[in-house]
Formats: C-alpha cells, structure tokens, sequence
C-alpha cells in the first residue's frame, strides 16, 4: 500500500473519530473526549509526520534553512521582480 493511501486512510479515520466524539457528546462525555482525542492525536502523531516524511523525500535541508547565501539570493529575486 502507498504512503499516500495510508495517510488518506489515517486523516479520514481520525476525522471520523472527532465528528463521532462531538455527535455523542451530550450522552456520554467520557467516551466522546476519549473519541475526539485519539482523532487529534492520530492527525498530529501520526498523519502529519507521515505527511511530511513522504513529501521531505529527495529535498535538501540546506536549500530551506536561512543563511546568507540563501538570504542574498532571496533579495535578488526581490530586485528582479522589482524590475518588472
């Protein structure tokens, strides 16, 4: 199975557990705070570090950290624009 699918799969499931968990709410707030929380932990613990990993593939980190070079190549980017 892909990466894809999986994290489709994981951010359908856990939006299904908040939904759930706010649908019973009012009859049983125990169970419906435990449903809502295991949703937002499945997207943060589990759906967004799988997300970033599949798309952070092949890219380097130096290409996005904030150095001078990086910086100088902004601001000429900048000029160009400016320029037209």
């Amino acid at each position: 199975m892909k990466v894809k699918y999986l994290i489709v799969l994981i951010v359908i499931a856990s939006f299904s557990s908040i939904i759930y968990g706010f649908s019973i709410k009012s009859e049983n707030e125990l169970s419906a705070n435990k449903y809502i929380g295991s949703g937002t932990a499945g997207l943060f613990l589990l759906a967004m570090p799988l997300f970033l990993f599949k798309e952070s593939k092949g890219k380097q980190m130096k290409d996005y950290m904030l150095n001078k070079e990086n910086i100088e190549k902004m601001q000429q980017k900048e000029k160009e624009k400016d320029k037209r």
